[in-house]
Parts: C-alpha cells; sequence; structure tokens
C-alpha cells in the first residue's frame, strides 16, 4: 500500500501532531506501507525556518528512511490574522505544485487538519493522482477558532465551515483524535466510514526503568522540592493563567515549585504576567527536542495539564498525558469531559481540577503534597493504562488493519 501524508507539521520540528504522525509513519512503513510525506519547511512553534531549509523552495530528504518532500512556506512571528492565512495559504500553494510534480501514483492520502486549508490541497492532489483521500481531523476547525474567540469575522467563519463539510463528504475515510471529534463528525455525516485514531506513546523512549535523569541538580532544584511540570505549547487553548495564579496562592509554601517548558504565543504575556505577580516559584524553559523529555519528566513529582473551560474541550485528550503516565508521573488535569472519564475517572492516573480554577488547582497541589505515598500508587495506574491502551504500536496495527478493512470498500456518496 503506498501512502502519502500531507501535513503542514513534521520533525524535526517539535510537538505533538509532529510526534504523532512521525511515529505512525515509521510503524505503517514497517508494517508493509511505502510511506511518502508531504510536507514545509521546517518552523514551528519558533515560527521561524530552521538554518539548514532557509531560502529553499523545494528540498528532498529522507529520514528514518522515510522519503520526505519539504515545500517553501511563508513565516511570519506576528500574530495577525492575515499574515497567519498567508502562511497557511502559502503552503497549501506549494505543496500542492510539489505534490503534483514530485509525488508518484499511490493508493492513499492522509491529509492533516488542522490547518483546515490543506485539505484544498489534498483533495486536488488526490482527484489528479487518482488516490483515495483520508482526512485526519486532530481538531474540529473552525469551531475551535470560533469558541477561542481567535477569529470573529462570520463570513469567514460560514465559509470555513461550509469548505470543512465539503472536504468530510469527498474523503474516502475519516479518522479523529478524539472519540468527541470521531462522535461529532459521525453524527453529522452518518454514512462516513470514521476511526478513532488516538495519540500515544513510545514505551521504548519514555522508559522509566532506563532513565536515570539528573535534570533536578542540574537546574539546581533540590530533592526536597516538589517539581510541577507544563510541557507543551503556550499557546490560547491552554489557559495557562491557571497555573500563575495558583503559584500566587502557594508562594508561602517554599518547595514547591512550577516550570512551564516550551514555546508559543502566549509565552511572552506569561513571563510578563509572572513578574506582575513577582514569582519566585514558577520558571520558564524553552523547547527541547523529544528525546531530551524523558530526562525532564522523571525530574518531576507532578504534570499539570490544563485547557480554558470551553464546551468544546470536553472531546480533547491533550498529548502529554502519555508521556507523563509513561513514566510514572501521575497528572493534575484541568480537562472535563473525555479525558477526565478516560484518565481520571477511569485510569485513576491522577486527580482533576476544574478548568480555570486557581483556588481549586492550589487546594489539589496541597492534597498532593501532603499525600504522596498516592502519586506512586496514582503513577502506577497510569503506567498500567497506557500501556494496556494507548503505546504507539497498538495504534498504528488498529489503523493499519482499519486501513487494510476499508480503502477498497465501495466509496460512499455524500451531498
Amino acid at each position: 500500500m503506498k501512502i502519502v501524508i500531507l501535513s503542514q507539521y513534521f520533525p524535526p520540528e517539535v510537538g505533538a501532531p509532529q510526534n504523532r504522525l512521525f511515529e505512525l509513519a515509521v510503524r505503517l512503513q514497517k508494517m508493509g506501507a511505502e510511506i511518502t510525506v508531504l510536507t514545509a519547511m521546517p518552523n514551528y512553534p519558533q515560527m521561524q525556518v530552521l538554518p539548514a531549509y532557509k531560502s529553499k523552495v523545494y528540498l528532498h530528504e529522507k529520514i528514518e528512511n522515510l522519503a520526505i518532500h519539504r515545500a517553501w512556506i511563508f513565516v511570519s512571528k506576528s500574530k495577525s490574522i492575515p499574515l497567519r492565512l498567508l502562511n497557511y495559504f502559502s503552503f497549501v500553494f506549494s505543496s500542492f505544485w510539489i505534490g503534483l510534480f514530485k509525488l508518484k501514483k499511490h493508493d492513499l492520502l492522509l491529509c492533516e487538519s488542522p490547518p483546515l486549508f490543506l485539505g484544498i490541497t489534498a483533495y486536488l492532489l488526490s482527484r489528479l493522482k487518482g488516490s483515495k483521500m483520508l482526512f485526519n481531523v486532530s481538531d474540529l476547525w473552525p469551531e475551535s477558532a470560533d469558541k477561542l474567540g481567535l477569529v470573529t469575522n462570520r463570513t469567514f467563519l460560514k465559509s470555513a465551515t461550509l469548505l470543512e463539510e465539503f472536504l468530510y463528504r469527498k474523503s474516502f475515510l475519516i479518522s479523529g483524535q478524539t472519540q468527541g471529534i470521531v462522535k461529532n463528525i459521525q453524527h453529522r455525516f452518518p454514512s462516513k466510514t470514521i476511526t478513532w485514531l488516538p495519540n500515544g506513546v513510545d514505551l521504548s523512549l519514555y522508559n522509566f526503568e532506563n532513565n536515570t535523569s539528573n535534570w533536578r541538580t542540574q537546574n539546581q532544584f533540590l530533592e526536597s522540592d516538589f517539581i510541577m511540570l507544563y510541557a507543551g505549547i503556550i499557546g490560547h487553548a491552554q489557559g495557562l493563567e491557571v497555573i500563575l495564579k495558583a503559584a500566587k496562592l502557594l508562594q508561602s509554601t517554599k518547595q514547591l515549585k512550577f516550570i512551564l517548558l516550551g514555546s508559543g504565543p502566549e509565552k511572552e504575556k506569561l513571563e510578563a504576567m509572572a513578574n506582575e505577580l513577582h514569582l519566585s516559584n514558577v520558571f520558564f524553559y524553552p523547547a527541547i527536542v523529544k528525546s531530551e523529555m524523558p530526562a525532564v519528566v522523571s525530574a518531576i513529582d507532578i504534570s499539570i495539564i490544563p485547557l480554558k473551560k470551553l464546551d468544546l474541550f470536553k472531546g480533547a485528550i491533550p498529548s502529554k498525558i502519555f508521556e507523563n503516565l509513561a513514566m510514572k508521573k501521575p497528572i493534575l488535569l484541568g480537562v472535563e469531559g473525555e479525558a477526565k472519564e478516560l484518565f481520571i475517572d477511569e485510569g485513576k492516573c491522577g486527580w482533576a481540577f476544574e478548568p480555570e480554577n486557581e483556588n481549586d488547582l492550589a487546594q489539589k497541589i496541597t492534597y498532593c503534597l501532603e499525600n504522596k505515598n498516592q502519586l506512586l500508587e496514582f503513577g502506577n495506574n497510569g503506567y498500567i493504562y497506557v500501556k494496556e491502551k494507548f503505546t504507539r504500536d497498538k495504534i498504528a496495527a488498529n489503523f493499519w488493519a482499519f486501513l487494510n478493512e476499508n480503502l477498497h470498500a465501495k466509496p460512499t456518496v455524500t451531498h
């Protein structure tokens, strides 16, 4: 089976979609698929093309035997909507032309969304190359942009919704990153064949048994410090202000240390907020490569994983959950809905706090500090839970079986 993965995001960039797609591609290729990746020059989340790729219109390379075609993309650090759209559409345009001339005939084109607009390229290339399109949805866009207030132009939102629905109708298969996404699309398009393609963890990388980390001492933290970590994109959706506000409430407890590790559009704002609140217990660190994360996670006591309090996020499962649980680190989860049901209610992997409620978070942190024996218990629970349900190998094997079962089925026609 010849598969093309079309995504604006891919390693050496760091981030959840980059890791997820790369790990899936490597495993599918080992199972017998012939994988080709069409992606952009790496630039995210710094929004600056990496030095080795600067000023290039096209580049072909191989990463772990994966054939990678890279196309030019316009990049700007500006947060303005027009420049953000130019970023998306520049790759829509360049990936179409590179794909048209560089891609060989293939059976399936898997398109990662968001950005939703990349579906335009996927649809055109699948038609011109005679392949079938699988639309992989990791975020219900434009609904999320609307609910987060990132886009307010109603005409634009309506147009984006029409494009979203067009792409679902034209897709041969659809996959969703969460059960909530799957149910949403299945409700709107009941005749479509849709599967759950969750995120997961590579237990060979996040291996608590083989990790002897000295990250804590290297960064001048004491063994007696109770270290809480947020690691990931520092963006609008995460609502990370709740961590800083809780840190302010708990500032008198000197052993409590809060680490925010990563990059993103809200980082400068949060650093300014920490200065205004005179927080001596909050530490910001830059994003690091995937291979360095196990050492960091191994050194902490608990991971804080928040999102904003929106109905939209009741179907969200933040990817950072999996890595922490694989390292036997319990979580403080500020996410309602599906994630809480899976990892708190069912898996007993940590504690839940109300999203954007700093008082609730501070109370849960105090409880954890006073009941450290439960950290070990919930950490063990989390490891068992992800090992049984969310390893990269199992997810890829299930997806491979889904493709083999459905790729040659009779197409569904929707209007």
